[in-house]
């Protein structure tokens, strides 16, 4: 069988199976493998080849990683703006100095901090206007 040929067999299993994952790593690694079939189908030796799959490869998966850790920044953003003016009950302080407390959302119980100088009773409704990390931030008064 040609060289050219089986890089071009391998690349089309790696669409088939980037079919089943969604992740696009499979696709830019089979890009790679038909670029290379295009180096062997020009005559290229297999090093060659083998260079030309794995920079178009690499290249590929780097932008792909890339293109991830944006969409999950945008996704985090949007997270964010889906919260933002929410209704939360204060259940309690965590530290009062510090302005943590611990308020009910969605049925469960939350961190958050509150700006320095609000000290609502327990039972108050505040309003969440971002988050950070894995605690709201909340206030007295709804976001604009």
């Amino acid at each position: 069988m040609e060289t050219w040929l089986i890089w071009i067999v391998v690349g089309f299993a790696l669409v088939i199976a980037e079919l089943v994952t969604g992740t696009f790593y499979l696709l830019v690694i089979a890009v790679g493998f038909f670029a290379a079939s295009i180096g062997a189908w020009l005559g290229a030796n297999f090093l060659v080849q083998a260079i030309v799959g794995s920079v178009v490869a690499l290249g590929g998966a780097w932008l792909v990683h890339h293109w991830h850790v944006s969409q999950r920044m945008k996704d985090a953003g949007k997270a964010n703006l889906l919260d933002r003016g929410q209704a939360v009950v204060l259940e309690g302080w965590t530290n009062e100095s510090a302005g943590i407390a611990r308020v009910r959302y969605r049925g469960a119980s939350w961190d958050a901090r509150l700006p320095q100088g609000e000290h609502p009773q327990m039972g108050a409704t505040l309003y969440i206007e971002g988050q950070d990390g894995s605690m709201l931030v909340v206030a007295a008064t709804r976001p604009q």
